[in-house]
């Protein structure tokens, strides 16, 4: 231990003092009663005035005193100096139990596990007994397996039935993902306070077990906002944010008020809707409850309004924040990014270096996906390669997935292949998947058929492998290659994952799967449709029957394209909405050719903007034209 924390000598006197530090001073400048000097302890708001009682303590010989040092001890802790307090520790005389349990809860607290357990071990080792709350203390930060070291000590020294030593090993078992063992210590608790029962939910919905978590949730008499936001995010993280705002929308009447982990929970479940309606309403909520927006919640605003469609409202915000930090930056390059607009995203990065902020990896993956959507490959290469040069920022598997669909949609395939090839980070399935993508784009059956054999071979292979392979084959009119994968398929247990659009009217998202007849306004969706129809006939359109890789007849073809999901979400947009409003559709996939032609063109029959948001960015379409000028 650095002999300048022992403090062998008070400290330097303050060259001032104000009136704020005078009872102190006057307390070290005379002989104190332990008791004063305890109660300044408890009082003490600054490392400053700690220092100077410390000082006293050591000036008349009470540095030793029990009370005195545990509470200077405990202070110094609370207030960030963990190495003052475990110079004074190292420095006490025989410390009981109390002592130790101090400082192994501070270290802990700090994320210290090896250190609280080797303190642990040398409190063991001095004969000194662990007591409840040293257990409850210990169990904070510590890793599943010696989790299940101090549980076998729990048992054998009878406190297994202690309500806080049961929640810590919870807590250990839902941190190491050991739901089961987790599950079986809740439920042999004789009793369970609302730190138990939050810890359990927490444990089932950040492993995805949410009907667990909801059913134990539902049974919870009392409810605090952090139960609120548990369940609200376990919903947002796992895939499932409708529920997470209808789980908000009863929290609120509740009568819950929420904290800004809610609030970037929603907004973040609104991104993933697309929900701009339910989005801009929580944003109001916020105005009118004089909820702070902070940096961190108005960067929560500019990723939920970018991914709703809406970069206006995402720039207002970003254009408000006084103190941006990087964090604020990157989130609006990838907003222009996603939408496309590449050369806004770029300024934008410029603008950023020009200020003296630092790039992140965050900050070039939002760079490199501007350079992928407008096909800016010399541009892209020199961002890469800056990252090393100029930045020192190794390149990650993201970056390198950026650099492929760059290379793969400028149809230098071979150049993409080569990188992927040579990469120093392990290719996983999904940056193959990108390349076997922009084979399948420009027809490159043969290179195309080489990844897919690499990805199955190896056990890599997932539904978008064989379905982009299956579309290729089906492209060159192959029906038995065609026949063979999906066979392939069947045999492995992979399914296709379905296509899905869905549409925000009156704050309620409305989703359609291809040929969905289950929406309550079926019967006017299809006679919308039917009106659409004979809108494109009327202007020449012809379906592009091509893109349908099934071996069936040109007319069922047609009927196939008719119903495609992002077509039945337009049809309800048209109906539902007032004519001249704009209209925004979310697509989980890749929107198709023939929906892309046909948004663009009912854009200029109907004179409306239809925003459309499929799996890889957003499509503006505008009097005809899309934002993307037909390279996506």
């Amino acid at each position: 231990m650095s002999s300048a924390l022992l403090f062998t000598s008070p400290p330097p006197p303050a060259p001032s003092i104000n009136r704020s530090t005078l009872s102190f001073a006057a307390v070290t400048n005379f002989p104190p009663s332990p008791d004063k000097l305890a109660l300044l302890l408890d009082k003490s708001s600054s490392i400053h005035h700690l220092l100077q009682i410390h000082a006293a303590l050591l000036r008349h010989g009470l540095h030793q005193h029990p009370i005195l040092n545990f509470k200077l001890q405990r202070s110094y802790s609370s207030r960030g100096r963990l190495d003052y307090s475990l110079a004074l520790f190292n420095r006490t005389l025989n410390p009981n139990i109390f002592f130790y349990t101090s400082i192994i809860n501070a270290h802990a607290l700090h994320g210290l596990s090896q250190e609280a357990l080797f303190i642990y071990t040398q409190m063991l080792f001095e004969g000194v007994q662990p007591n409840e709350f040293t257990f409850s203390s210990i169990l904070k930060s510590c890793s599943l397996e010696h989790g299940k070291m101090l549980h076998s000590q729990v048992i054998k020294l009878g406190f297994d039935s202690d309500l806080y030593v049961k929640t810590g090993l919870v807590d250990v078992y839902a941190r190491g993902g050991d739901v089961g063992s987790a599950r079986l210590v809740f439920e042999r608790m004789p009793e369970k306070s609302l730190v138990s029962l939050t810890t359990m939910l927490t444990c089932y919905a950040k492993h995805g077990e949410l009907k667990e978590a909801r059913l134990l949730f539902d049974g919870m008499v009392k409810k605090d906002v952090v139960c609120w936001n548990v369940m609200i995010d376990g919903y947002t993280q796992h895939g499932m944010p409708k529920e997470a705002l209808v789980l908000f929308r009863r929290m609120l009447a509740a009568k819950s008020r929420p904290n800004e982990i809610t609030i970037l929970t929603v907004l973040s479940a609104c991104g993933q809707l697309g929900a701009l309606e339910s989005g801009r309403w929580l944003h109001s909520y916020m105005q009118n409850n004089d909820i702070q927006v902070s940096v961190r919640v108005a960067t929560a605003l500019i990723d939920m309004y970018s991914k709703c469609g809406s970069l206006e409202d995402a720039r207002l915000v970003f254009d408000r924040i006084h103190y941006k930090d990087v964090v604020a930056w990157n989130s609006m390059i990838i907003g222009y990014a996603l939408h496309g607009f590449s050369q806004d995203a770029l300024e934008l990065f410029h603008e950023m270096c020009r200020i003296g902020l630092r790039p992140t990896d965050i900050t070039f993956i939002g760079v490199l996906g501007a350079c992928s959507h407008a096909g800016l490959v010399k541009e892209g290469w020199s961002f890469f390669n800056a990252m090393r040069e100029e930045y020192e920022i190794e390149p990650k598997i993201e970056h390198y997935g950026c650099m492929v669909n760059l290379l793969g949609r400028a149809g230098r395939l071979e150049e993409a292949y080569e990188l992927v090839k040579n990469m120093k980070v392990e290719p996983d399935p999904i940056l193959w998947g990108a390349l076997l993508g922009a084979c399948r784009l420009h027809g490159n059956l043969e290179l195309g058929e080489k990844i897919a054999e690499y990805l199955v071979s190896h056990n890599l292979a997932n539904s978008g492998t064989y379905i982009l392979l299956s579309n290729m084959y089906a492209a060159k009119g192959d029906w038995e290659e065609v026949a063979r994968i999906r066979t392939l398929m069947k045999d492995s247990g992979v399914q296709k994952e379905p296509g899905c659009s869905s549409i925000e009217v009156h704050n309620r998202v409305h989703e359609f799967l291809a040929g969905d007849l289950k929406h309550p306004k079926t019967k006017e969706i299809y006679e919308m449709l039917e009106e659409i129809n004979g809108w494109l006939k009327a202007h020449g359109y012809t379906p592009q029957t091509e893109i349908v890789l099934h071996d069936i007849g040109d007319e069922q073809k047609e009927q196939s394209l008719e119903v495609h999901s992002e077509k039945l979400a337009l049809a309800y947009g048209l109906i539902s909405t007032q004519p001249g409003t704009p209209i925004k559709i979310v697509k989980n996939l890749r929107v198709c050719s023939d929906c892309h032609a046909v948004t663009k063109l009912i854009s200029k029959i109907t004179g409306r903007k239809i925003v459309m948001r499929d799996r890889n960015r957003f499509h503006h379409f505008v009097n005809g034209s899309c934002s993307c000028g037909d390279y996506w």
